[in-house]
């Protein structure tokens, strides 16, 4: 089964007015996220990304999300290759834009640093202008090699509000009515800025990174509600909040947030795993079954290296999760909401 996102569904009059908004787009339940497929933290295969396309295509996942800063385009490249004999049709792919990659030989020499294991031969640079919105697409469809992008999200725009809700937008917007791109967003690691995206921009659907996961549900006060009010789809990436969640029991050096854990997060992660435990559901599957029972949220973006870790979470989104879970983490004060 998909969740649909309608474009240009919002405001009634505005939609009334536009020419050239196409059909919804339907986005499987569980999406792919790509950005393993960059070298993220350590080199991945050509044959191991594959692989793993080829396990999700199998196992339904039609969903696929990638972005220029991934790998410095190899994400983009390597998404593109793997997807290319699959029917245009079927699939859904998104990307990001926001941050320019300029050539930069002086650093080739080097490895990327901001986490990716590959040759540091091009720099990104803040660029959320009407300009430099179309020469990152013009990229994008350059290294993927697809004739269209689905979903086009501003990708971390924190500190370009301005910039980013007066001239990214309109310009997404535009290309949209004009054909070239299926549907608006951003995509953040908080979602007090995505509500106010939802809420004064013309956006299809957010990305929320690990703001709404099974430790914490700061999106529920901000960016849920309204994106329900105005009928904008949420998709929720960072699920196992960087990998806190990803194991039955979190280790003493699990990372949350991209760095070390403080003990007391980690205590509260365990916590929650004693109390899964009890009703015969490990961390990851309860983390996972936890975000899709939000009606605005869409789809689960998580990211997949190779075949081993597509299996595993196709098996993890398999199982039935007790509604008695949930109410006993809310009683035991570890869920904000009674889901």
């Amino acid at each position: 089964m998909t969740a649909v996102v309608q474009r240009g569904a919002r405001d009634p009059a505005r939609s009334a007015a536009r020419s050239g908004v196409g059909p919804p787009l339907r986005l499987s339940p569980l999406g792919f996220g790509a950005s393993q497929g960059g070298n993220l933290y350590r080199a991945t295969s050509e044959e191991q990304f594959a692989a793993a396309v080829d396990t999700a295509w199998a196992g339904g996942i039609r969903y696929f999300d990638t972005a220029p800063h991934y790998g410095l385009g190899l994400s983009e490249r390597r998404l593109g290759a793997a997807l290319r004999s699959r029917p245009r049709g079927e699939y859904v792919v998104s990307t990001k834009v926001g941050r320019l990659l300029v050539p930069s030989p002086e650093t080739a020499h080097r490895r990327d640093p901001e986490g990716f294991d590959v040759p540091a031969d091009h720099r990104r640079v803040w660029d959320f202008s009407r300009d430099g919105v179309r020469r990152s697409l013009e990229a994008s469809l350059r290294r993927t090699g697809l004739d269209r992008i689905d979903v086009v999200y501003l990708h971390d725009p924190d500190e370009h509000w301005e910039q980013a809700a007066r001239e990214a937008i309109p310009a997404l917007v535009e290309l949209r009515e004009q054909g070239v791109i299926g549907a608006v967003g951003a995509g953040m690691n908080q979602s007090a800025m995505l509500a106010r995206f939802v809420a004064e921009t013309d956006v299809d659907v957010v990305m929320c990174a690990g703001r709404y996961t099974l430790l914490e549900q700061g999106a529920l006060t901000d960016l849920l509600p309204v994106a329900q009010t105005r009928h904008v789809g949420v998709v929720v990436a960072g699920v196992y909040n960087s990998g806190l969640l990803a194991r039955d029991v979190p280790p003493p050096d699990a990372v949350y947030d991209y760095q070390q854990a403080p003990a007391e997060v980690i205590d509260q992660a365990r916590r929650i795993a004693r109390v899964c435990q009890m009703y015969g559901v490990t961390l990851p599957q309860a983390a996972l079954a936890f975000v899709r029972r939000h009606p605005a949220v869409v789809s689960t973006v998580v990211g997949m290296r190779d075949e081993a870790q597509v299996t595993e979470t196709l098996r993890r989104t398999g199982v039935d999760v007790p509604d008695q879970l949930w109410t006993a983490l809310y009683d035991e004060g570890l869920l904000d909401v009674q889901s």
